[in-house]
């Protein structure tokens, strides 16, 4: 693969641009800062020229071999990878090992894994745009940087050992960081080479190796966090300790956009262990010793609110503002084929509730600021952005902000926001000592940027045989891309995740139309990133719906999907082995028990899902089994995939059948686990995991369980019980009551019938 040489990258134009290369395969454009040169000398010069890399390596101790930003190998041979995405469980530390590994010639056990610092211009996804983690984009996103990334290092590696031999580069081999030339016997581990492969220019092309040849990519193997996890060694921001630091908790104002008015702290300040009340214009932090001080000073406190204009704010008014939009609301086309032919119409209704991420970890951010730095100390998903907001309050230029990043107790895209780092900062600005802000589970969770509640009225066109000729889908609801990257919307204002997986689906329908109506919710009813986002919501209604149509169609689900899906042998593929393994159709079930498929292709992976549940009489919903067949591409760790989407699916699960954010009198009322659950261990299923062999490049996989699970589960449902779910979570009532009505109109039909003979 041919460099070729890019004039800028990012916002800052380069003097030689010779010194940076972009890498491009693919249509991505990846550029890799190349520092050359040994010591503290050497990189200060390389710092005026190309002042990311060349800092960052200093900041790291200065290795010896610092050939781009992803790899450090120091004097004693160790190589560190600068991970330009942050770990928050779903293994890519491992899976980006594993990659830059196969291409270094290096163990995994021989890598030690570190958080990059902010910068985007070394660590911007090329995915996103920016250093973000998030959109099951990891490995997507960095599947040929990281490859390229070692290749790179070892192509100079290898050349320093053939240039001292003097040998061709060709005749040397690589194993466990050791050079070899096998023909004389002779060997130089990377430790002995670093100094002399720093100096060395950068290489015009590398070649990677062919998949045939892997020796990590494509194994089940063990995390490289986990050691450290079981004997409680790994740092999460809730485990940061600082010198001279101070604990608060915090409480804002209940209602959604409500102020503080005034507080009474006397007796919150007599309680032994409390340090001081510290106010801001929504909310109020006691600080102590400890979190135990700092909470019971909390509930010390008499507060007055000022309850703001959404203190009369309901969910059923938001539900009916949203309903009204859908109707009335001017739209914007996503994507129209053909028009609507005549024929049967089959129309139909779906809403989604609000969702909270509620992560195992609550929010914190640990903070010092003093007259000339503001250091912070968090588990974010985006680091530039939290300096950026830092610097925007402290009023320090962003180099005088310097950020920690800590492994995240679980992300869900909640740490994709910045205002818990943001009300840190104002809070430590009133302190000259380090402050450690923590927020409660209930704080957490009612001051959540919630997913967004949608609204969809979906129809469709049946031919003769059927199947749909027409498909339209107008989905009501806010945007969070409108309000977190207004620059990535559409020229013609089209959020594109509020219609990804409608827009373009498995299915060969000839004719489309998919529009949206934004919604915008009140202000202070903020609306964030959920795991899945747009395809969680869309593969709901779709797939619900296309079960619809084939109830209609009077076809079996699985013999009705695999119709529509003739020209596309990757989805066939993963319907019928999720079809195959779970056995579908070989015997009949017993009574209240059914089986639902879902099928899609969300974030460049293909998926098809098949529950098994059982409806009691009383309406509860026990998960019998899962089957999930995937083609991911290229699979980079086995084991994790069979973590991640069983993780992703019991979070879709859960909250399929459990949750929802509502508001009363202005507030969110649900508050922790009692009343916004998750499945527990009794509850879960066995899940079946079965994979397509793929040579494709490799998708996501966070968030493809979650997308998928619902209207799997849904479908299994109507299976059982011959009622449509068009609402979620799951209303037991409505099982038992709409099961009861379908029984009295089937046994009257029943009785027509014997008359009738």
């Amino acid at each position: 693969m041919k460099a070729v040489i890019a004039e800028t990258t990012g916002a800052q134009a380069l003097k030689n641009p010779a010194r940076r290369r972009v890498l491009k395969t693919g249509g991505l454009a990846i550029a890799f800062v190349f520092v050359g040169g040994v010591g503290k000398a050497a990189a200060a010069l390389n710092a005026r020229r190309q002042p990311g890399d060349a800092a960052a390596a200093l900041a790291d101790g200065n290795p010896p071999f610092a050939p781009n930003a992803f790899i450090r190998i120091d004097a004693d041979g160790s190589v560190r990878l600068v991970m330009p995405s942050v770990e928050m469980g779903q293994a890519i530390y491992t899976g980006s090992s594993m990659m830059l590994a196969e291409e270094l010639g290096v163990g995994i056990d021989q890598i030690k894994v570190a958080h990059a610092p902010p910068s985007e211009e070394l660590y911007s996804m090329p995915l996103l745009g920016g250093q973000i983690t998030g959109g099951s984009t990891s490995t997507r996103g960095t599947w040929q940087v990281l490859r390229e990334a070692g290749a790179v290092a070892r192509t100079m590696l290898v050349s320093a050992a053939a240039s001292q031999w003097k040998v061709e580069p060709a005749t040397c081999t690589v194993e466990r960081g050791v050079v070899y030339h096998l023909a004389s016997a002779r060997q130089l581990s990377f430790a002995a080479l670093a100094v002399a492969a720093g100096k060395l220019p950068m290489p015009d092309k590398v070649q990677l190796k062919d998949p045939k040849d892997f020796k990590l990519i494509g194994q089940p193997l063990r995390r490289v966090d986990s050691a450290d996890k079981v004997i409680g060694a790994t740092q999460f921001g809730l485990d940061v300790r600082v010198p001279g630091m101070k604990v608060a908790t915090v409480k804002a104002c209940p209602t959604l956009n409500g102020k503080l008015r005034s507080v009474d702290d006397k007796a919150a300040l007599a309680i032994p262990g409390v340090i001081a009340v510290l106010r801001i214009a929504d909310a109020v932090a006691v600080v102590g010793e400890h979190f135990w001080a700092a909470k019971k000073g909390l509930d010390a406190l008499k507060i007055e609110w000022d309850l703001g204009s959404n203190a009369e704010l309901t969910t059923q008014k938001l539900r009916d503002a949203l309903a009204k939009s859908s109707l009335d609301g001017a739209s914007l086309i996503a994507k129209e084929v053909g028009t609507r032919p005549p024929g049967k119409l089959v129309e139909a209704t779906y809403q989604l509730p609000m969702l909270a991420h509620a992560t195992m970890e609550p929010l914190n951010t640990t903070v010092h600021v003093t007259a000339d730095k503001c250091e912070i100390w968090v588990g974010t998903q985006v680091p530039t952005r939290a300096v950026a907001a830092a610097a925007q309050i402290t009023g320090l230029a962003p180099e005088k902000i310097e950020l920690h990043n800590q492994y995240l107790g679980g992300g869900f895209g909640r740490r994709l926001e910045t205002d818990s780092v943001e009300q840190a900062v104002m809070f430590a600005k009133q302190v000259p000592y380090p402050l450690k802000v923590v927020w409660s589970r209930e704080e957490d969770i009612r001051h959540d940027r919630v997913r967004p509640m949608y609204h969809d009225r979906i129809s469709a066109v049946l031919g003769d045989d059927g199947l749909p000729q027409w498909l339209g889908d107008r989905t009501s609801g806010g945007t969070v891309l409108g309000r977190w990257a207004p620059g990535g919307m559409r020229k013609n204002g089209i959020d594109a995740d509020a219609v990804e997986c409608l827009e373009e689906t498995p299915y060969g329908i000839p004719n489309t139309k998919i529009e949206w109506v934004r919604h915008d919710m009140p202000e202070g009813l903020v609306v964030g990133w959920w795991r899945g986002v747009g395809p969680t919501h869309n593969l709901f209604v779709l797939e619900s719906f296309i079960d619809e149509l084939a109830v209609v169609a009077k076809q079996n689900p699985l013999d009705y999907r695999r119709a529509m899906l003739k020209n596309n042998p990757r989805s066939l593929a993963v319907l019928n082995l999720a079809a195959e393994k779970i056995g579908w159709g070989d015997k009949p079930l017993p009574p209240r028990v059914g089986r639902g498929i879902a099928l899609g292709e969300p974030f460049g992976s293909r998926v098809c899902a098949i529950i098994e549940v059982e409806v009691t009489p009383q309406g509860e919903v026990k998960l019998l089994r899962a089957v999930l067949a995937l083609d991911c591409g290229i699979a980079i760790n086995t084991s994790s995939i069979e973590a991640q989407m069983q993780g992703g699916l019991v979070f879709g699960l859960s909250a399929a059948l459990f949750n929802k954010i509502t508001i009363k009198d202005g507030a969110i009322e649900q508050s922790n686990f009692h009343d916004y659950r998750t499945l527990r261990i009794h509850e879960t299923p066995p899940i079946e995991l079965y994979r397509v062999e793929s040579a494709e490049p490799p998708g996501g996989l966070g968030e493809v369980g979650t997308a998928i699970a619902a209207p799997a589960l849904a479908n299994a449902i109507f299976a059982a019980t011959g009622v449509r779910l068009h609402e979620l979570p799951v209303d037991r009532a409505r099982l038992v009551e709409d099961a009861k009505a379908l029984k009295k109109v089937v046994s009257a039909e029943q009785a027509q019938i014997r008359s009738a003979s």
